[in-house]
């Protein structure tokens, strides 16, 4: 993997570095602009980040500290370019970190193919390792920062779902996906 750090995205998808199409590909049925993106991410984030959260209150009364409650929801923050290296990781060539901080977002982008495995793994491992795993040591030992963190990084990580239900409801088996521009594409690979 070759991280190159592209700087501010200037909303035009054809500035963003990619390989040709592949023949027969076919698109994604996702979102086409970073703005559509970026406001369903952040309604989903908002949502999952209540959705953990909420129900955690009746077993960790987070009042009891509220440094903890206050990090919990201020770190995640700083985990932000800590979770795109953790895509960038399971990339093989070049991969290309962009930040779209006015539409509230960081990305990372390639253009090589990967399988639908690769491509899920890739998409939640930052999630794993900063949310769902903080959350449920939170959780286990009742400890509001851990859990708190966890939450609001698992919600942070919204945008990945969509590309993980993208990738797993309509790759077939077999198929491979890469990124054109902002938007995914499947294909099946010469034999």
């Amino acid at each position: 993997m070759r991280l190159h750090y592209k700087g501010k995205y200037n909303l035009d998808p054809s500035s963003i570095p990619h390989g040709e199409h592949r023949p027969g590909a076919v698109a994604f049925r996702e979102f086409k602009t970073t703005k559509s993106l970026s406001i369903a991410a952040n309604l989903a984030a908002f949502a999952i980040i209540m959705a953990l959260i909420v129900p955690a209150a009746f077993w960790i009364p987070f009042y009891e500290n509220r440094q903890q409650m206050v990090l919990g929801f201020i770190l995640p923050l700083a985990a932000l370019l800590p979770h795109e290296l953790l895509h960038a990781v399971c990339f093989q060539a070049d991969v290309y970190l962009y930040t779209n901080l006015s539409q509230g977002m960081l990305f990372v982008t390639g253009p090589e193919d990967m399988s639908k495995g690769r491509f899920v793994f890739m998409s939640l491992l930052p999630n794993i390792v900063l949310g769902f795993l903080p959350y449920l040591a939170g959780i286990a030992f009742r400890v509001p920062f851990p859990l708190i963190f966890g939450a609001v990084s698992t919600g942070m990580g919204a945008g990945d779902y969509f590309n993980v239900f993208n990738a797993l409801t309509q790759m077939p088996k077999g198929a491979r996906t890469y990124i054109y521009q902002f938007n995914s594409f499947w294909h099946f690979p010469p034999s």
